[in-house]
């Protein structure tokens, strides 16, 4: 590990607290862009970090900021802290031991788009985290980093934390945006992009959590020093949240490219005792899933394409041999069927039906022919739907039923 960046302040007494996080020279990113960058130099710094968004598509966040059109009418911000990912908890301890790191990457971006009005859409689960974020706002307000004439710069800014109210569907960039607006949580068609009509039919950008918690490191100690933190096209670390069968599950902050065998055994402390891997989803549950012969690769973005699979959140699911396939499948179908917004007719109607067979299977019922039919119903959603729910829950679908067939086949009946 090369050095911190997100998690380095974890583990400090009170570190969610303003003077904490001032004592550890917190906000100095703020003065330096405020009194010493324009918003062109900000943008260009980010830009050459290569910072990838950190919520799963890995869209490069300073090219995103760039679309934002200059017009006259207000912008928005939108940091997304939904984190309905099954597995992904690492936004979720940022905001918990280090608000004040995202308030300063909120901050910085603002500045830098033009932005007077952010929001912090955040898990309606996360109760306890969501009142520590809003005291750790009111903080900033008292110490002058939010609201009017910002370090006396002129620069006004003000942050308001929303809760959702526990639909994952809404962790989609467009879907948040009818949730905030106090519609229903439905997707919108793209184009246009939030980036020209977002929220309001303002010009706004959203950005996830842990994405937005990067941009201090990247104006403080400059682009260079961000991308050998992780790869030349890839930038920085990524928190890595591991979970199942290891004996040491949690978040393991490293460098963009980290072998996924070398998280699971050497980070994670490897399997638990008398366990032996089957396989691992890499990127939360709508990764597809890789067999236990597939993890010698890195952990970037480009790397996981290349696998058939994807980063994602970068949520690692560890599944042991004594785990049956199919109740991995069983988990996937029922959350998928049950998340699925019903907006569009593909993912509304194939993700039920493959619900309905995938218990079928369970109870002991099932022929040959519905492992085929679970395939071509997946089939028939990838692609063809308004977000990328539908894509969420048949890419790792598919990739179950076609890389433990034979599994799954045992279960069938004769």
């Amino acid at each position: 590990m090369k050095e911190k960046i997100l998690t380095k302040n974890f583990g400090l007494k009170n570190s969610f607290k303003i003077d904490v996080y001032l004592e550890k020279k917190g906000y100095t990113a703020v003065r330096k862009a405020l009194k010493e960058m324009t918003p062109e130099q900000i943008l260009d710094e980010v830009k050459k970090a290569n910072l990838r968004g950190r919520g799963g598509a890995g869209f490069p966040a300073g090219v995103k900021w760039s679309f934002v059109p200059d017009v006259d009418k207000p912008k928005y911000l939108c940091a997304n802290a939904d984190e309905g990912e099954p597995g992904t908890f690492k936004d979720r301890y940022i905001m918990a031991h280090d608000p004040h790191l995202l308030i300063e990457g909120v901050i910085i971006t603002c500045f830098c788009v033009g932005i007077h009005h952010a929001f912090i859409y955040i898990r309606g689960e996360y109760e306890a985290v969501a009142l520590r974020l809003e005291q750790a706002i009111s903080e900033a307000y008292e110490k002058g980093f939010l609201g009017k004439n910002i370090l006396k710069t002129g620069f006004k800014l003000d942050i308001t934390v929303h809760r959702g109210a526990g639909a994952y569907i809404c962790g989609e960039e467009t879907g948040l945006l009818e949730s905030l607006e106090g519609k229903r949580g439905y997707p919108r068609l793209k184009p246009p992009f939030p980036a020209s009509i977002g929220l309001f039919q303002c010009p706004t950008v959203i950005n996830n959590v842990e994405t937005l918690s990067n941009v201090p490191a990247i104006i403080l100690k400059g682009a260079d020093w961000f991308c050998q933190q992780g790869l030349p096209g890839d930038g920085g670390t990524r928190i890595f949240g591991v979970s199942g069968m290891v004996k040491n599950p949690g978040i393991y902050e490293l460098p963009v490219g980290t072998s996924l065998r070398d998280i699971i055994f050497k980070h994670a402390g490897g399997m638990k005792e008398g366990k032996t891997l089957k396989a691992v989803i890499p990127g939360g549950m709508s990764a597809p899933i890789l067999r236990a012969d597939e993890i010698d690769l890195k952990m970037d973005f480009d790397s996981l394409v290349e696998a058939k699979s994807m980063l994602g959140s970068a949520a690692i699911i560890v599944i042991d041999e004594e785990t049956p396939i199919l109740e991995v499948l069983k988990a996937v179908a029922k959350f998928y069927s049950h998340e699925s917004c019903g907006q569009c007719t593909p993912c509304r109607i194939g993700t039920s039906w493959i619900n309905k067979i995938v218990k079928r299977l369970v109870q002991g019922k099932g022929e040959q022919e519905d492992l085929k039919a679970i395939l071509r119903l997946a089939n028939n959603i990838l692609g063809k739907t308004l977000c990328p729910l539908g894509d969420a829950a048949a890419m790792p679908i598919s990739s179950i039923v076609e890389k433990f067939n034979d599994e799954l086949e045992s279960s069938l009946i004769q």
